[in-house]
């Protein structure tokens, strides 16, 4: 099979692909494996392997541990291109020129001061995709990857809702150890759960009451009895770089009878929806499908109901290719997504339950293992 980079090279007519960036870009750390703060070059000539150029203090890490051939600055020529050019980017900019040859096509992610100047040395193209396009196929290893965080995932989900389930109560207000339980608290603890185990979060959402109706809410202030709790982590392996996501939404006490049929709906609209996934569906026909079924239940979609999309990839990035969504096109199998669907009133709250896991030819191999009971 033609390497897709090498097709988008032909499509563009362009001698070389070029990704400038660090290893938060997802594009990057999939081209290279390679973890760094400081951006690095990234080029691949057509028919050929990509290499990774990189200063010298970090040549000896990179061949052990990046996927790709490395050289050095020094020996890539940046150093005569310095002496030619007097500043670093128009250096860079001759030195990936003469490297590439005749046109380079541009990852979409390079920053436009390096575009510009790369402009002034050969043709150049903006690629529109490729590589989250790879990214969105997914390996068995990579999958494995995403499973062992959906577990971590699930083990710190557990530890957030013991916290709950284990508080005293008092005038409607959750109390754990004599301190009030807050949403920022139990945030916290989860974030230095997932530290202890080599994994990172950030705005983790715990959101309560009436804040449960704004879906990226992540909530602040006390816990309170009999009013709905929305737990949103979305983690990432700090060494592989690969994400998981999960949502629960559970009640300390007795739900509200409009909360308790919103979640019955939003549990049964998971289940259908997973239940349609599959090599050869789209992403807009399940949506669709989602929003519909909560039409027939009542639920019509608008400013309040179902107001996002029913799912996303999730890989190098939390939100990547392909979606379950208006705009979702065809899934193939490897692709990895989120099924989410959620219910929210402005007046009596929010409801969202989320499970991951991976498309095949047949069905949905769902890596989610975890309770869905609304009260604790």
């Amino acid at each position: 099979m033609e390497d897709p980079i090498d097709k988008a090279l032909e499509r563009a007519g362009m001698a070389a692909y070029l990704a400038y960036a660090d290893s938060s870009n997802p594009d990057m750390m999939y081209l290279t494996e390679f973890q760094v703060n400081d951006p690095l070059v990234y080029l691949k000539k057509r028919g050929e392997g990509g290499i990774l150029i990189v200063p010298q203090m970090e040549y000896d890490r990179a061949l052990q541990e990046s996927r790709c051939e490395v050289i050095n600055r020094g020996d890539a020529g940046f150093f005569d291109d310095l002496e030619k050019h007097k500043d670093g980017l128009s250096a860079m900019a001759s030195m990936v020129s003469r490297l590439a040859g005749d046109g380079i096509l541009l990852s979409p992610d390079v920053p436009v001061s390096f575009a510009k100047k790369i402009e002034t040395f050969c043709r150049t193209a903006v690629d529109e995709g490729t590589v989250s396009g790879m990214r969105s196929v997914k390996t068995l290893a990579q999958a494995d990857n995403i499973r062992n965080v959906q577990k971590t995932t699930e083990e710190a989900m557990d530890l957030a809702i013991s916290l709950i389930r284990g508080a005293d109560c008092r005038d409607g207000e959750l109390y754990l150890r004599g301190e009030p339980l807050t949403s920022d608290y139990i945030r916290n603890e989860m974030h230095c759960f997932f530290l202890r185990r080599g994994l990172a979060a950030s705005d983790t959402i715990v959101s309560c009451g009436k804040e449960t109706a704004i879906p990226h809410c992540i909530g602040s202030g006390v816990i309170l009895e009999n009013e709905p709790v929305v737990i949103d982590v979305f983690p990432c392996d700090s060494k592989s770089g690969y994400y998981s996501d999960m949502t629960r939404t559970v009640v300390r006490g007795e739900p509200d009878p409009e909360i308790e049929a919103m979640y019955s709906c939003v549990r049964d609209a998971k289940i259908h929806a997973k239940g349609m996934i599959a090599e050869g569906r789209t992403g807009k026909e399940i949506h669709e499908y989602v929003v519909n079924f909560f039409d027939e239940n009542g639920y019509t979609s608008g400013k309040e109901g179902f107001i996002h999309s029913l799912g996303h990839g999730v890989g190098l990035a939390v939100h990547e290719g392909p979606s379950l969504s208006p705009s979702g096109g065809k899934l193939v199998e490897g692709n990895i997504v989120t099924v989410e669907p959620g219910l929210y009133y402005k007046k009596i709250g929010g409801v969202r339950l989320e499970d991951i896991g991976m498309v095949t030819k047949t069905g949905f191999d769902c890596f989610t293992d975890y309770p869905e009971d609304i009260r604790i």
